[in-house]
């Protein structure tokens, strides 16, 4: 059974940035995909990022290209979301997710959850 641990979120003011972390703890076979997803309240789970873990090639939704990346730590088996030049409309719980596949781009795709990060961007 694989458990997802999410740190590093928390409040800064518009502009700042923030680094997100998510731990894989258990059994985990090497390739699979990795994502961030974030919720709004009253918003749908949006998709931010992802990366295969084989092809090290992440995606990332259009409204955080160029100020989101994405990095992983294979030997702690850590995803971390780097996030910069961050915007109000960016607040939201971030949850990393993850399946043995190649990346889908719907939530309901993913086996596994972490429990969410808030971050909360003050203009």
């Amino acid at each position: 059974q694989v458990q997802l641990v999410e740190s590093g979120g928390g409040s800064v003011q518009a502009g700042g940035s923030l680094r997100l972390s998510c731990t894989a703890f258990g059994y985990w076979y090497r390739h699979h995909c990795m994502a961030w997803f974030r919720q709004a309240p009253g918003k749908e789970r949006e998709w931010v990022a992802t990366i295969y873990t084989a092809s090290n090639s992440p995606s990332y939704t259009d409204s955080v290209k160029g100020r989101f990346t994405l990095s992983q730590d294979n030997a702690k088996n850590t995803l971390y979301l780097r996030m910069n030049s961050l915007k109000p409309e960016d607040t939201a719980m971030y949850y990393c997710a993850a399946v043995y596949s190649l990346c889908p781009a719907s939530a309901a795709a993913y086996n596994y959850w972490g429990q969410g990060t808030q971050v909360t961007v003050s203009s």
